[in-house]
């Protein structure tokens, strides 16, 4: 089954088409020639999954999926969470994004911390959700080099580094996205004849 993957960020897609078993193909909106802006003005990860879900159906009318995801800080009531890839403002980088939530957290003794992701499906114009959490804690600084966003200074409950210095496989098997894509996978492997 080919399903269309609601993002261009080539780093989601690959992580998710490791995630998925090989009935499953991922294109990009890209792929199909849309470069379009997909929209996320909702204020909950929720919305903004279905939102981008949505953009894409109406488009394409083909099986589709998007997520959203966010970085959710205890001492911080929940910050950044909706606004986690534009937390130092928009257009800004993910060192940017890393720089600002150190400098919020500075001195703070609770670095208690979990990633969120959601995953909204549609297919035949029906709409499933999934969720996935990891609990873990925010470090004072950097530390590895693989992943992207948040992952340098995310360390998940139970390990002793951040999703940095894990590999691809390593951080798949236990993160917030690849628990939620876990349910979209035995979902979807349910409706197969």
């Amino acid at each position: 089954m080919k399903l269309i993957f609601a993002t261009n960020n080539r780093h989601k897609i690959n992580e998710v088409q490791k995630l998925l078993d090989s009935n499953f193909s991922i294109v990009s909106p890209a792929d199909l020639g849309c470069t379009d802006d997909i929209p996320e003005n909702e204020p909950t990860l929720e919305g903004n999954a279905s939102e981008k879900a949505r953009y894409i159906w109406n488009k394409f009318h083909l099986p589709c999926f998007a997520d959203d995801t966010g970085l959710e800080v205890e001492a911080l009531n929940g910050a950044p969470g909706v606004y986690s890839a534009r937390y130092a403002g928009e257009n800004k980088s993910a060192d940017e994004n890393n720089a600002k939530l150190i400098a919020e957290l500075w001195g703070k003794t609770n670095r208690n911390a979990r990633f969120r992701c959601v995953i909204a499906l549609i297919i035949d114009g029906k709409e499933q959700l999934f969720e996935g959490i990891i609990q873990g804690e925010i470090l004072n600084e950097w530390a590895g080099s693989e992943g992207f966003g948040y992952d340098p200074l995310f360390r998940p409950k139970g390990y002793n580094c951040s999703f940095a210095k894990m590999t691809m496989d390593e951080k798949n098997s236990i993160s917030h996205r690849g628990i939620a894509v876990k349910k979209l996978s035995d979902y979807l492997n349910a409706l197969r004849p």
